[in-house]
């Protein structure tokens, strides 16, 4: 019985940084700056040329320059101008528009 403490507790011991590299992402430090970067950009762009009131309800995410933007907004014009203003933003290589328009019948 006093073998087995030793053991489990050198087994967790080892298994632990095997947990912790199992939560990590995985892209590069270099990556996830350049990702959290266009994700500011893109946030600031959007207060900046899009209704505020459109802006809060906006999510964006950037996986490796692909930003995807949800959330949802009032009408297609607002859908069309995040996505297009995201588009200009540096770093940005394609653009997931996942936004949901409220009213579809409205402009």
């Amino acid at each position: 019985m006093k073998r087995v403490a030793p053991v489990v507790l050198v087994s967790v011991l080892a298994l632990a940084p095997l947990a912790a590299f199992g939560c990590k992402s995985s892209q590069s430090v270099g990556a996830q700056f350049d990702d959290a970067g266009i994700k500011a950009k893109v946030k600031a762009k959007l207060a900046k040329d899009v209704r505020l009131s459109t802006l809060t309800n906006i999510e964006v995410n950037s996986t490796n320059g692909v930003v995807t933007l949800a959330g949802q907004v009032p009408n297609r014009f607002d859908k069309m101008k995040a996505e297009e203003v995201t588009r200009t933003v540096e770093g940005v290589a394609r653009v997931n528009n996942e936004l949901q328009v409220e009213n579809p019948e409205r402009q």
